[in-house]
């Protein structure tokens, strides 16, 4: 019987391209994806994917080099030095002119404000920031191997993952210098990593919050202000420092280090262009031109005193979430590139070169979780189907600063699972809160004070 080829195939092996700047060889492909596909077969497809213009090749033979279509290296040269690799990503030949430009000293670019006709004349669906052979690779890549399935599927089943790539690669974008280790220890243990700043740990908790909210709701979410107010105001806790800025609109005029760029400052203009972007937002319809909008759009705005490019990249994340598809982790991104690609923007008006680090990050992250949903265990059908009911039995148990013994479970748990799944409702409520700790109260839509207060209810118990 013939082997069945993955349905997601030519995406994979798209995917795998992208990985490599500077091109990869059928030798090289061939031994990565051996699992899915033959040789001969990879061949097939990959002449397939040039004369579609996915790919692009160059030599011939075995010295054959494949890699993503248009893309260019940038180096990095010194006066009369010889040239070397920069960290950086794919860029097309237009975003050339961008990074030239934005890596003048900061005297030789002229200042600038904010233009109130980038965003008016932004049609949706009419104008596109990602042309429709960009938008057809990415849902491509990022759509489930599993077909359809409810909003939010996707990004559940990698949820653990997910809260820690993109609290650590969203953070680590703002100058964090926490490990991705340390963002794990913190996220799942609630360890802080010793000599750090303590609002370094406070802006990946942000981050996870914010992301549960993302997932946890996702049929509330939207491309409204109360989305995007609590968005602000998860990213922002504990961080500003008047915390009465968080999840409220500026109303006074700030600066942006690093830029000639000078945001709008009359507090009745932002909050019109404010709704103005997510009523457009809203308005579009294919998912990554609404995520990339977004990720232009808000930071151009600056509609908060701070924190703005934290909420346009989880921000994005929202119709990638709500469409079932791969999320935006960031993960492996250059924060010189993003700030680059960012900078173009603010100064030029020109999104190519932020074009080209959302499209490489997306080809990165599906890649990533591509890879993880075929290594990681199907979730418990039964955790999934009584998720609400577990979130409302730990906190049932958790305010009422009850033990977590199988006898109070039950009682709390009988008036909300039928008595078929009750046994089963009660092991995984009792596990989870065996497993609770201040990383993950959050996911459980607890207070930190309410834990503690619970916590030292359990020990004085115990003593």
């Amino acid at each position: 019987m013939p082997k069945r080829l993955r349905e997601d195939l030519d995406a994979r092996i798209e995917a795998e391209i992208a990985r490599h700047r500077e091109g990869v060889g059928i030798v090289d492909l061939s031994k990565t994806l051996a699992k899915i596909v033959s040789r001969r077969t990879l061949q097939r497809r990959l002449n397939k994917l040039i004369k579609k213009r996915h790919i692009s090749a160059k030599g011939e033979g075995r010295a054959r080099v494949y890699r993503a279509l248009g893309s260019i290296d940038i180096y990095a040269t010194g006066a009369g030095a010889a040239k070397e690799i920069e960290a950086y990503v794919p860029i097309s030949a237009e975003s050339q002119d961008v990074i030239n430009y934005v890596r003048q000293s900061i005297q030789q670019r002229q200042p600038v404000g904010y233009d109130r006709v980038f965003l008016e004349s932004y049609q949706p669906n009419e104008t596109h920031y990602l042309s429709s052979a960009i938008r057809d690779h990415l849902h491509r890549i990022g759509r489930s191997p599993d077909g359809p399935r409810p909003a939010g599927t996707y990004a559940r089943d990698i949820l653990n993952r997910l809260l820690i790539d993109l609290s650590w690669a969203s953070s680590r974008l703002e100058g964090n210098t926490y490990t991705r280790l340390d963002t794990q220890n913190l996220i799942e243990h609630g360890q802080a990593a010793e000599g750090k700043d303590r609002r370094e740990a406070q802006m990946i908790l942000n981050h996870k919050d914010a992301i549960e909210l993302l997932v946890e709701q996702v049929e509330e979410i939207g491309f409204n202000s109360f989305t995007f107010l609590n968005l602000h105001a998860l990213l922002s806790a504990n961080l500003l420092a008047d915390p009465g800025e968080s999840g409220r609109l500026r109303n006074r005029i700030v600066e942006v280090s690093g830029t000639v760029f000078h945001p709008l400052g009359i507090p009745q203009q932002i909050e019109q262009y404010f709704h103005l972007i997510l009523e457009k937002a809203d308005a579009i319809k294919d998912p990554f031109e609404q995520a990339f909008f977004i990720m232009v759009h808000i930071p151009y705005l600056q509609p908060f005193l701070d924190v703005n490019k934290r909420v346009s990249r989880l921000g994005a994340n929202i119709s990638l979430i709500r469409h079932n598809l791969c999320p935006l982790s960031f993960i492996d991104v250059p924060e010189k590139a993003y700030v680059e690609g960012t900078l173009g923007v603010y100064e030029l008006k020109q999104v190519s070169l932020l074009r080209d680090v959302f499209v490489w990050a997306y080809e990165r992250s599906s890649q990533r979780y591509l890879a993880i949903r075929e290594t990681v265990a199907e979730p418990n059908p039964v955790r999934l189907r009584y998720r609400e009911a577990l979130i409302s039995i730990i906190g049932e148990i958790v305010r009422g600063q009850q033990r977590p013994s199988a006898a109070a479970v039950r009682e709390v748990a009988q008036s909300l699972v039928p008595n078929k799944d009750l046994d089963h409702v009660v092991d995984l409520a009792i596990e989870d809160l065996a497993h609770l700790h201040e990383g993950n109260v959050s996911r459980y839509r607890l207070r930190l004070s309410e834990y503690c207060a619970w916590q030292a209810m359990q020990k004085n118990i115990t003593a």
